[in-house]
Order: C-alpha cells, then sequence, then structure tokens
C-alpha cells in the first residue's frame, strides 16, 4: 500500500504539532476533535461505524501482523493515511508502548432524544465521575454487562480524554452514551417509567434483594462525596453492597461492573440493545 502522503520524519511538523495539542481538552472541544490510540480501540471505532478523519501510522512499532488490513480498512472508509517515522510517532502516542496506530476523529454528541432503549432498558448513570480511568471503565462494564444506555451527568471529566478512550478498550463506540444534566436526566427517566436504582453504603437494602429485571437505571457518583442531594431524593430505591472488611467504600467502576451483573443474572444474562443512533 503506497501511503497518500509523504512519511513525517520532523518533530515540527504542524501535523505533529496539532495531534500532540488534542491531548489538551480545551484543544479538543474547540477542534470537535480526539484521539484514539491503539489496534484494539481503532478496530472497534470502525466496528461501530464511527469512521476517523486521519490515521497515523508507524510500520516499525506494529506488535502484530493484522495492522496492514486495518490500514486498508480505514483506507476504503475515507480515512487520511499519514505514515510516520518511529520517533515521531512515539512523540505523537501518550502511551508507554505505543504499537504504531493513531486515529484523530471527530467527536460524535448524543442527546436524550436521540437514545432509543427498549421497554425493560437497563441503563447507567454516572455523577460527576473525576478519573478517566474509572468513566473507561464503566464503558466497559457498560457494554459487557450489555446495557442500553450511559448517562454522563454533571462530568467532571471528558469522555473523549484520551484515557477515557483507553481504559474503555473502545467500548466508548459500542455503548450509546449521552452528556446531559442531573435534573434533565432525572425527568427523561420518569418519563419512560425507569426506576431509579441508587448505589449508596448506609442504604438499607442489599443490591440482591431488589428487582433490577425491571426497567432500571443504576446511578452511580463519586468515591469521596457519594450522589448528589439530588440523586438521593429522586432514587426510588436505595441500595448497598456489603461491605466485609476495613474498607467503607468500593471503586465506582467496581460498584457499577457488581450492580449491573446482578440485574443481568435477574433478567438470565439477556440483551436487546437497539442499534445506536447514526
Amino acid at each position: 500500500m503506497t501511503p497518500p502522503t509523504p512519511i513525517i520524519t520532523s518533530l515540527t511538523n504542524p501535523r505533529v504539532k496539532q495531534v500532540v495539542k488534542l491531548r489538551q481538552r480545551s484543544h479538543r472541544d474547540e477542534l470537535g476533535l480526539f484521539l484514539i490510540e491503539g489496534y484494539r480501540e481503532i478496530k472497534r471505532a470502525l466496528d461501530n461505524a464511527f469512521y476517523p478523519a486521519e490515521l497515523y501510522y508507524a510500520p516499525e512499532l506494529y506488535q502484530g501482523s493484522n495492522e496492514p488490513a486495518l490500514l486498508e480498512r480505514c483506507l476504503a472508509n475515507g480515512v487520511q493515511l499519514i505514515e510516520c517515522a518511529a520517533y515521531v510517532f512515539n512523540k505523537l502516542s501518550y502511551r508507554d508502548r505505543p504499537d504504531g496506530l493513531l486515529a484523530v476523529a471527530p467527536q460524535r454528541h448524543l442527546a436524550l432524544d436521540q437514545l432509543n432503549v427498549p421497554a425493560n432498558a437497563l441503563v447507567i448513570v454516572a455523577e460527576a465521575i473525576e478519573k478517566p480511568g474509572n468513566l473507561g471503565t464503566i464503558l466497559r462494564s457498560a457494554d459487557a454487562a450489555g446495557v442500553h444506555a450511559v448517562l454522563v451527568c454533571d462530568r467532571c471529566t471528558d469522555i473523549f480524554n484520551p484515557n477515557v478512550v483507553r481504559a474503555s478498550i473502545g467500548t466508548l463506540f459500542s455503548v450509546p452514551i449521552v452528556e446531559t444534566t442531573t435534573p434533565e436526566t432525572i425527568a427523561w427517566l420518569n418519563a419512560r417509567g425507569i426506576r431509579l436504582v441508587a448505589a449508596m453504603p448506609d442504604a438499607r437494602d442489599l443490591y440482591t434483594d431488589v428487582d433490577l429485571a425491571a426497567p432500571t437505571a443504576v446511578i452511580v457518583g463519586t468515591e469521596q462525596y457519594g450522589l448528589s442531594e439530588a440523586w438521593q431524593q429522586a432514587a426510588h430505591v436505595r441500595v448497598r453492597i456489603p461491605m466485609l472488611g476495613q474498607a467503607d467504600s468500593l471503586n465506582v467502576a467496581s460498584a457499577a461492573t457488581i450492580l449491573l451483573y446482578e440485574a443481568q443474572r435477574q433478567r438470565g444474562f439477556t440483551t436487546t440493545r437497539p442499534p445506536a443512533p447514526a
């Protein structure tokens, strides 16, 4: 395959500077772009018809044999391919061990009214999650547990942060995700008859003792402060995960995973996720 542009060999190339700036949230928001690094993440984007605008690649850094086929697939879908010298790619990369593939993609933003959830919806609400790794792991668990949508309320972390993409292993592209506010989310869930189940360490009911097979929104918040008063008041049910050691709480992503899998256990591990909006 002949690259459509000359190989970038200069660290001061304007393209290199532009890509590096996309690590900054202000620059991502200004341009409406973000970074996707890694074979698995880029493949998952393509699998979900989420096509990058550009793909930077450095064959010297490939870690397998599937990369050329991925490049061909990108080229067939109108992605501009840009080859780099290995030392240039190392500057582009935000990983310790880059695999020679990094894409620049347009951001997509869904609204609540674009979501298509079934009658027995299972969604997760993540309020004010502070750490990109936690948000990415919640997305990964949501995908694995067949969740119909992830609603990120009053965000502290940009969903297009490179570390969210990395921690999600590309499931950012497979699960419908909406950034919205707490009041809008509560109204949207109530209008659809979806029961609000809040995870709270001081709740009376164990998470295994409540019905999660009905239309359910599992609500998790920050580890330090927990859920806001608005969510505590709006919740129809409050549940806790028993803590048998000295720790008084779980990592928020771990708690979300436990609750989602309990919901799927009660549902017989079935899912009917509608296709994501285009």
